[in-house]
Formats: structure tokens, C-alpha cells, sequence
């Protein structure tokens, strides 16, 4: 079986976060986004508030070149 890496997607509306997760995952990306805004709603706003960043900082660019 192939891995593919989980990367930030060039399909950006902030971070690219969401829709490097979709199409990881084989999702439609404003799906992931819907349900990552319901359960950041749910959950009282916090923990995707702050896990958003994190997730930002830590999945590697497609763009960047590795060394």
C-alpha cells in the first residue's frame, strides 16, 4: 500500500489545515471544514481555537523543499 504524506493543502482558506486533512483522508474539503466549525462551536470554541495553530505549525508544506 502507497503512503501518501499529510501535507497543507494548496486549497486554502486560512491555513490550508482542513483541506490537507480532506484530501488525506479522500474527503470533500468544506466538509472537514463544516464539521471542524461544529465541533469547535460544540466543544466551546477552545480547543479549536488553539488546536488549529498547532496543526499549522507541525503538517509540512507540499511547497517546502526538504532538506
Amino acid at each position: 500500500m502507497d503512503k501518501k504524506p499529510l501535507t497543507l493543502s494548496d486549497n486554502r482558506l486560512l491555513g490550508g489545515v482542513c483541506a490537507g486533512i480532506a484530501e488525506y483522508f479522500n474527503l470533500d474539503p468544506t466538509m472537514v471544514r463544516i464539521a471542524y466549525a461544529i465541533l469547535t462551536i460544540i466543544c466551546a470554541g477552545f480547543p479549536g481555537i488553539i488546536l488549529y495553530p498547532i496543526l499549522y505549525w507541525i503538517i509540512p508544506s507540499k511547497n517546502k523543499q526538504q532538506w
